[in-house]
């Protein structure tokens, strides 16, 4: 991935935003994932605030295979879930693509196993992000 922090990783992808919201779905439907919740923040920032924003959705995306075997594990971690996946336009009118890295997440629950499920989860991330 071409953008890293401790908690997402990404892609900037060179094509038009409502194009990218489609090909981000499609990729994470294809490692298993469904889209819980979607959050349209611009919308919502001129609703609420009446601020002019950019184009910036968040994909609240969650496979249910993963998700039981880690509430299996950790009956709290709902608190975490689902996976954040955000596409919004940057400063320069590029589209960036960045994905909660459950991976750095997860290192805040003390529970050794739970390290498995959260590298088995960024795999499918990581893979949905690289096929865009």
């Amino acid at each position: 991935m071409e953008k890293k922090t401790p908690y997402c990783f990404g892609k900037t992808l060179e094509i038009p935003y409502a194009e990218a919201v489609e090909k981000v779905r499609a990729a994470l439907a294809e490692q298993g994932f469904g889209i819980l919740t979607e959050i349209d923040v611009r919308a919502k920032l001129k609703e609420k605030l009446d601020i002019d924003f950019h184009p910036y959705i968040i994909l609240g995306a969650c496979n249910p295979r993963m998700a039981h075997k880690a509430l299996s594990v950790e009956i709290n971690l709902g608190t975490l879930l689902p996976c954040n996946v955000v596409v919004y336009t940057d400063a320069e009118g590029r589209t960036t693509v960045m994905a909660m890295d459950p991976a750095g997440v997860l290192d805040v629950v003390a529970n050794p196993a739970m390290s498995t499920i959260a590298q088995e989860v960024r795999g499918q991330l990581v893979a949905a992000l690289e096929s865009l």
